[in-house]
């Protein structure tokens, strides 16, 4: 039996949407983007291309791995001064996310 897939989802209303609020949200979430980088490149910047956990050092063409860690999980608390912030490579940045995780799990049990 091959059920709609139509029927599992909300109906939505059908409504026309304006240019000015497509522009608007694309500006909008540009600006996030921008955001976004800006407080990475500032991290790469003032911490340096190195994993604050392993301490592997990155250059220029593989700093696509490191990723910037909020230390206290608000990923809107961005200090200019760079103290919430964290360069960590991408191994490492799921290996710390994956402990919060479990340590949830394990206080369950």
């Amino acid at each position: 039996m091959h059920s709609n897939i139509n029927s599992r989802r909300p109906h939505a209303v059908n409504k026309l949407v304006s240019k000015e609020e497509v522009g608007e949200l694309v500006r909008r979430m540009r600006g996030e983007r921008t955001e976004l980088n800006d407080y990475r490149s500032k991290s790469l910047k003032l911490h340096g291309l190195i994993c604050a956990k392993c301490g592997r050092e990155f250059d220029q063409k593989s700093q696509n791995l490191l990723t910037v860690h909020h230390k206290d999980g608000n990923h809107n608390n961005n200090p200019k001064d760079g103290s919430n912030w964290e360069n960590l490579c991408a191994y490492c940045h799921v290996d710390e996310h994956s402990r919060g995780i479990l340590a949830n799990y394990l206080q369950e049990k």
